[in-house]
């Protein structure tokens, strides 16, 4: 089948010569073959591109992506990863887009040299800032992928209920997702995202990983069959794709759906599990996404994730349970070189001199204090009333008060009488 307005992609995502083969050593048959079957009505794009793909993309094909039956990775360059074939996604966008918008430099060199013909600084992940890693040809390339990878993901799976668009650096707990979506119902408009918002634009951050029912999916590609050339104006003007989405999606009235803490932007290290947003707390709600996700922390987290389900007793895996048995560690009091990211600032009356020692003394002096952090370049102590799991980080030192955090495990141990999920 091919969507007006699209060029033909061969070989769909779902082809058996496409797909990772499964090891006994990483995961058993029938288990796998049970998600299969509850996710055949469910497609699954990767979108990733040249500068980052051969890096990330093989740890989601042997991990996240082994038990996923339908699924196509989306990219500004056709090659083969590991047996599976990229689409260049960015084919179908007009030629005087591609000749006017700049982000279109490196795409055209892409075609001609390949990725190792680009340079170090153009191969290079720049960090991440308010704005994207403005200094990263290839991530600002990447904004253009968002609104024709909705028609790529049409043509390769025209049948599906669900369109599930996720990153190379995003987990998704595919049971959880699975039981989720199985709530709702794929004919009615559904454009489920992690909220974030610029100017006035509210949208679902693509990290996180966005869903889309196919009524939803079909009414968006409409509208851009007919629309094409205003909605590629439009992105230029913008700086992020999935904005750019959003914008689109409200030209036929759909608008997002908030799905944290289902869905998350960030590590499961670096959530705090305890403290509340948007009126809800993450601890009794399914953990559906992850985002900033290295190669080691979805190895991590598969094994987790599979050992979690493996026995069958687990139908669901709650925020609660991903703290209480992959970030906490009861033995942990303190780490050196290692951020448990304390937010509140402390400061020192003379003639106290700032220290790990005055900065661990001063939290175990103050009942809500739960942990504490000591810079020591910037000689800043921190302290936060929740608690973290953190991230390794040289030069600063971290503690954590172990009895309180104990007694605030204990008080929510039980604090589950119902699973929570967001429906609308």
């Amino acid at each position: 089948m091919i969507l007006e307005g699209t060029r033909p992609l061969s070989g769909a995502g779902s082809d058996k010569s496409n797909q990772q083969q499964i090891s006994d050593d990483w995961f058993e048959e029938d288990r796998c073959g049970k998600l299969r079957k509850d996710m055949d009505d469910v497609f699954v794009v990767l979108k990733t591109g040249a500068t980052e793909a051969r890096d990330k993309v093989p740890v989601q094909l042997r991990t996240t992506l082994q038990c996923v039956p339908h699924y196509a990775v989306f990219s500004d360059y056709e090659e083969t990863i590991n047996g599976v074939r990229t689409y260049d996604v960015l084919q179908n966008i007009t030629e005087s887009t591609m000749n006017e918008a700049p982000e279109f430099e490196i795409y055209h060199r892409l075609q001609e040299v390949g990725p190792d013909g680009l340079t170090d600084e153009e191969m290079g992940d720049d960090s991440n800032g308010p704005f994207g890693k403005t200094n990263n040809p290839g991530w600002k390339l990447d904004k253009w992928k968002f609104l024709p990878m909705i028609a790529g993901a049409l043509e390769m799976q025209p049948q599906a209920k669900w369109y599930i668009f996720i990153e190379a650096d995003t987990y998704m707990v595919w049971p959880n997702l699975v039981n989720w979506l199985a709530h709702l119902d794929h004919r009615q408009n559904y454009y489920l995202g992690s909220p974030m918002q610029i100017g006035d634009v509210l949208f679902g951050y693509g990290g996180a990983g966005i869903i889309l029912s196919s009524r939803t999916a079909y009414h968006l590609h409409n509208y851009r069959s007919k629309h094409q050339q205003e909605l590629e104006h439009m992105t230029s003007q913008e700086w992020a794709g999935d904005c750019a989405l959003a914008q689109a999606l409200k030209e036929v009235h759909v608008e997002l759906t908030w799905a944290w803490p289902m869905m998350m932007t960030s590590r499961p290290h670096e959530i705090d599990h305890f403290s509340e947003a948007y009126g809800r707390q993450p601890w009794c709600y399914p953990a559906v996404s992850y985002h900033h996700m290295s190669p080691r922390d979805i190895e991590e987290m598969w094994r987790f994730d599979r050992g979690w389900f493996k026995s069958g007793k687990n139908a669901l895996l709650l925020h609660g349970d991903v703290y209480r048995e992959l970030v906490h560690n009861r033995s942990l009091a303190e780490r050196p070189d290692w951020d448990n990211l304390s937010p509140a600032v402390i400061d020192f009356d003379p003639p106290t001199q700032p220290s790990s020692e005055a900065c661990a003394d001063a939290c175990s002096q103050n009942s809500e204090c739960l942990q504490f952090s000591f810079n020591h370049e910037m000689q800043a102590c921190k302290h936060a009333s929740t608690t973290f799991g953190g991230v390794a980080t040289n030069g600063t030192d971290s503690g954590w008060m172990t009895h309180r955090v104990q007694k605030l495990l204990n008080n929510f141990q039980s604090s589950c009488p119902e699973v929570q999920y967001i429906f609308e």
